[in-house]
């Protein structure tokens, strides 16, 4: 069967698209967009980038969309089922078969997503990630175990997890009384991570009112919450690190009345 389209996509994808399977002119073809509600984002309404599936209803989302959508509730947007009641990010999966199809039949957008990534670390003075490669699997060696056994970690931590945090609590104003302490101040992360991903981890843990606003301080400097954790790390220098950990202070206050 034949999959062909001659319609204007809308959006950065501005461009004819044809896409076929075979070259039998006795088989039907068919407009794209009878395809639309397999291969696009129920979020941001695009062509699947990342396809990621939510293992609990298999409602599928760009990666990037649906992580963002769990930072404010945990449903599904599609079928509001409960993912998970504290942690729906552990029951998301990367759906890579339904991402090959999308590429497929849209031949142009593997390559446009590749061109605006190299364009946003570019942009930003940052090393373009390269493609991984698989490597095809190599036989199965059974050796014996030897004696001598080495006491040295096999774990490597990922690169991108390179900045270690200690938030340190500062206090609260006064009206701000229904909060639970941060048990967990020691905190690894990846150094894209921002200070608004930090603010998130901080109200999730104390459990804070959205009424109850987080200012974060590194050193003399109040963050923006767009910031990077390693742009703070390599900027503010010195002064924010301790014992090789990124120090953050961060109190909580009521919200300025205009």
């Amino acid at each position: 069967m034949s999959l062909s389209t001659h319609r204007t996509v809308d959006g950065p994808l501005n461009k004819e698209v044809t896409v076929s399977d075979g070259d039998s002119e006795d088989e039907p073809e068919l407009p794209l967009n009878q395809f639309y509600p397999y291969i696009r984002c129920g979020l941001c309404c695009g062509f699947l980038i990342d396809a990621t599936t939510i293992t609990e209803c298999l409602h599928t989302f760009c990666k990037s969309c649906i992580v963002k959508h769990f930072f404010y509730g945990n449903r599904c947007p599609t079928c509001s089922i409960v993912v998970h009641q504290t942690q729906p990010l552990y029951n998301i999966r990367p759906d890579r078969q339904l991402q090959d199809i999308v590429y497929k039949m849209i031949p142009f957008l593997e390559e446009l997503e590749r061109d605006q990534m190299c364009s946003f670390y570019k942009q930003r003075g940052l090393e373009v990630p390269k493609p991984v490669v698989l490597s095809p699997p190599t036989p199965t060696v059974v050796r014996k175990p030897k004696k001598d056994t080495s006491s040295q970690s096999v774990f490597a931590i990922p690169p991108e997890l390179d900045v270690s945090l200690l938030l340190q609590f500062v206090g609260a104003e006064d009206g701000i009384n229904n909060y639970k302490p941060l048990e967990r101040r020691y905190v690894r992360v990846s150094g894209e991570a921002t200070v608004r991903h930090v603010e998130l981890f901080i109200r999730r843990k104390m459990e804070l009112s959205t009424t109850c606003q987080v200012d974060m301080v590194c050193g003399d400097h109040l963050l923006d919450q767009d910031q990077s954790l390693k742009h703070i790390q390599n900027t503010i220098g010195e002064e924010a690190i301790q014992d090789g950990l990124l120090v953050l202070h961060f109190g909580l206050v009521l919200p300025n009345e205009s």
